[in-house]
């Protein structure tokens, strides 16, 4: 269970945080994947290999600009289909074969911000990014309720995710921790479960729709 309680740490920490950034850029971020990320050993072995071939990556830039564009109020998305299991566990990466991607961009970008939003997709997600197999422009939303471990990303009809906090009662083998980290470099980072991941546009191998799994992480950035 100490895995589940460091939850309430992680909020502790947002409480803290000065609402004036350092950074370039910051923002809210938000991800599911096809597998269990709180999870123990046992049920990760299960699914490597078999599960979390699938993920949707999603940022929602509250504040900066990026290569001198400011993009602050926009989204920006990445959907990942891999051959193998995505992640890193701390100690060993995942053997994940090829990785097909779409980038999906707020709707609302000018061209000029669409260019940005873009690069800063492939520098924050470039280790997972793989082949971009196309740029979809759709109205996004994402919002995160961390104390509540809340979290809502819409794209359009193509890609959602919905979340709750963790419960006990997710906590089957109770061994569980933050099995896999999150795909991207964030801060603040608190599993949460997944109500829902969907992606039902086209561009990559499969569509899905998946229902409750631990699967998801809330978080923020800054750059």
């Amino acid at each position: 269970m100490r895995g589940l309680c460091s939850l309430g740490a992680c909020a502790a920490v947002l409480l803290t945080c000065s609402a004036v950034r350092a950074g370039e850029i910051s923002g809210e971020y938000l991800e599911a994947r096809s597998c269990d990320v709180f999870t123990g050993p046992c049920f990760a072995n299960a699914q490597m290999g078999s599960a979390g071939k699938e993920a949707v990556m999603a940022w929602k830039v509250d504040e900066g600009r990026w290569q001198g564009v400011s993009i602050a109020g926009l989204g920006v998305a990445v959907v990942l289909n891999s051959e193998g299991t995505l992640g890193y566990d701390g100690v060993f990466p995942m053997k994940a074969g090829a990785v097909k991607s779409v980038i999906l961009v707020d709707e609302k970008a000018t061209a000029q911000q669409e260019t940005a939003l873009i690069d800063f997709v492939k520098h924050t997600a470039h280790d997972v990014l793989g082949s971009v197999q196309t740029v979809k422009r759709v109205p996004i939303s994402l919002s995160n309720d961390h104390l509540a471990g809340k979290g809502v990303f819409k794209a359009g009809d193509l890609a959602r995710i919905e979340t709750r906090p963790m419960k006990r009662a997710d906590c089957c083998c109770t061994n569980e921790r933050k099995f896999y980290l999150p795909l991207a470099k964030v801060d603040n980072e608190s599993p949460a479960y997944a109500n829902t991941l969907s992606y039902t546009g086209d561009g990559l191998d499969s569509r899905w729709t998946l229902h409750n799994i631990r699967s998801a992480y809330l978080a923020t950035f800054e750059r």
